[in-house]
């Protein structure tokens, strides 16, 4: 018989999402580093978007097929879903260290993709494994404890971003080697190393829960199956449930449109607009962009777990709300500010933005859905973000070019106006 959840103390809680730090780490290079690394390499303003295609394309693919496959998976010694993570940290971590020694654009570009490959393969059974876990009670400190080493992990990432610049790249001539800047390499082998380090602590630290008889029975009938259905069910398992799947995930669709558009546009042109807005050359220009990834995510861990009792007394939804009014705010008020200390101001309301964004939605969706769907249901959620993040990178290229005047300080006040549609539609959200 399954064992029933029990309350977990708050260092086994803790020790549960210890691995979100280093899954974090890469993603904080993702957003920081990358596009960067892009345009060091000879990319151009309009390529950018097109060029991160493949975050939305293998997050739509891999995550819900991971979720659908974790759902039907179960080892006695590696349980349902550590295996998955486990797996996808050690392709991030491969890719990771091999990223900056890359020759040309294209080799970059699709190191990128084997590199989502392997996150996307991680992040999802971890949602997942959260939700396995922990009692109803439990779920929004759960994922707010999540969404605190997702600001933990990106805030380590940028920083080692502009510490290492600091510390190695004034004597570097980055504009005149027309390559990827030497101290930029260390950050990548750190997150190789965080990648593996910190998942495997989770593996080690935290048991699964094992299915109930008859989850167990509903596995074996699966894998008893012949290959090319056990092929194909990942995929049924995928329709069955998005036409199944609750109301408020089709409002929170709406939202997440564009809230992740947003999000997009500021992680692909924070960098650039700096350039514009305060001349700085490509290598401060970077720099600073760390600077304020890691106050919105020093922000993040700050107000991460704050946010659970104002969810309860409040509602998750209303403190949602608040958080994406706060984030397009923070995007409207940065092109405006010349000053490169202030301009670090907005970015703790962009974090506490981030910090809802990274933990709410999980919780509000975890508590609707059926425990022997999690998976599949957290794989369809990220199918929410990554649409709107694929269509980002198809379209904005056109708009930035021909709509905004090639401009990266537009398209943050862009991504800024945006934050607030996603703020008003979210009023829309019913929790019960």
């Amino acid at each position: 018989m399954m064992r029933s959840k029990i309350k977990l103390s708050f260092w086994q809680i803790f020790n549960m999402n210890v691995g979100f730090l280093g899954i974090q780490f890469s993603f904080g290079l993702q957003q920081t580093a990358v596009n960067p690394i892009f345009s060091f390499l000879g990319a151009h303003h309009e390529d950018l978007p097109l060029l991160n295609l493949a975050g939305p394309v293998t997050g739509l693919i891999v995550q819900p097929i991971i979720g659908a496959i974790s759902d039907k998976t179960w080892s006695p010694r590696w349980g349902r879903r550590k295996p998955f993570f486990l797996i996808g940290a050690i392709i991030g971590s491969l890719c990771l260290f091999a990223f900056p020694f890359s020759p040309t654009l294209w080799f970059a570009v699709g190191l990128l993709w084997i590199l989502d490959v392997g996150n996307n393969m991680a992040l999802e059974p971890y949602r997942a494994f959260v939700g396995d876990k922990l009692p109803n009670k439990q779920l929004s400190f759960g994922y707010q404890m999540q969404s605190l080493f997702v600001g933990a992990g990106i805030v380590l990432a940028n920083a080692s971003i502009f510490l290492f610049q600091d510390w190695f790249g004034v004597a570097e001539a980055v504009e005149a080697a027309s390559g990827i800047p030497k101290w930029l390499y260390y950050s990548f082998f750190i997150g190789a190393i965080l990648s593996v380090s910190t998942i495997l602590w989770s593996v080690l630290k935290t048991p699964e829960i094992p299915p109930s008889d008859e989850e167990f029975e509903e596995i074996k009938k699966h894998n008893a199956l012949p290959l090319s259905d056990r092929i194909k069910t990942p995929f049924l398992e995928i329709v069955n449930a998005i036409k199944d799947m609750p109301k408020l995930m089709w409002k929170l669709s709406a939202v997440y449109l564009f809230q992740w558009y947003a999000l997009f546009v500021y992680w692909q042109f924070i960098a650039p607009m700096f350039r514009e807005s305060m001349n700085f050359d490509a290598s401060q220009a970077l720099s600073q962009a760390a600077k304020m990834n890691t106050t919105y995510n020093v922000s993040t861990i700050v107000f991460a777990l704050a946010l659970v009792p104002l969810a309860v007394r409040f509602g998750g939804k209303k403190v949602y709300v608040f958080s994406l009014f706060l984030t397009g705010i923070a995007m409207l008020s940065i092109p405006y500010i010349q000053d490169p200390l202030l301009v670090i101001l907005p970015m703790i309301l962009f974090g506490v933005g981030w910090a809802a964004m990274m933990g709410i939605p999980y919780s509000m969706v975890s508590k609707v859905v059926p425990q022997e769907r999690r998976g599949v249901y957290m794989g369809i959620l990220n199918m929410m973000i990554v649409i709107p993040m694929g269509i980002q990178t198809l379209t904005f290229g056109p708009v930035v070019k021909n709509l905004l005047d090639n401009s990266a300080v537009n398209a943050i006040i862009f991504g800024g106006v945006f934050f607030i549609i996603a703020g008003v539609l979210a009023l829309r959200l019913k929790t019960t």
